[in-house]
């Protein structure tokens, strides 16, 4: 595998969605702040609930006291967060200028709804946004087995230069911890946004 090309982009968008593996989306927010200049954060109900069961995080509080929280987690200022029944925020705009959105973990109902075109929230419409500007649009699916039904939409998403990047962490660089295999997907989603990261030792002929 070669050196990764850094590169950043001035205005990004990261989704949570109700898939488990809540921990993927959380590192990826904070990597993507370190890239983004500006990065919108969209978490979905069920998103919220994932990442109360599976990292403790309680959304019972205001919303600023968990968006701060957030922040802290991320070790970074430069997040907005929008609520996901908010469809004039501005990732819902093509003229917000937004360069990329990633979806960390994504259902299989809202990869399903994004491959259909269907506007029925703010995550599902900024996808749409972003897919129409022709902007990059990255997707993390936890999902196992997979139906035919899975395979059939994300191979059409696929063709429209969606990336589909599945949470299957390897082994080649030997993971000691549950960081280490987070990190090699975290990494991979940078890579295929052609970020450059550290998180995990590349493949080479030593």
């Amino acid at each position: 595998m070669g050196k990764v090309h850094k590169k950043t982009y001035d205005k990004g968008i990261l989704a949570i969605t109700g898939a488990s593996g809540a921990v993927y989306g959380l590192h990826l927010m904070q990597e993507l702040a370190r890239h983004c200049g500006n990065l919108a954060v969209v978490i979905s109900k069920s998103g919220e609930e994932v990442l109360r069961r599976e990292l403790g995080i309680d959304f019972g509080g205001t919303h600023s006291t968990v968006q701060r929280r957030l922040r802290e987690l991320a070790r970074a200022e430069n997040i907005h967060f929008y609520e996901n029944d908010n469809l004039a925020a501005p990732p819902s705009s093509g003229s917000a200028g937004y360069s990329i959105m990633v979806v960390a973990p994504c259902t299989m109902g809202t990869l399903a709804r994004i491959a259909q075109g269907m506007s029925s929230c703010l995550i599902e419409r900024a996808a749409d946004v972003i897919l129409k500007e022709g902007k990059k649009l990255i997707l993390l699916p936890r999902e196992t087995p997979l139906s035919a039904i899975h395979l059939e939409n994300m191979l059409k998403l696929s063709r429209l230069d969606v990336g589909i990047v599945p949470a299957m962490p390897g082994f080649y660089h030997h993971p000691v911890s549950i960081d280490d295999m987070v990190h090699f997907v975290v990494g991979k989603v940078l890579d295929y946004a052609g970020l450059e990261h550290e998180l995990y030792e590349r493949w080479s002929e030593h």
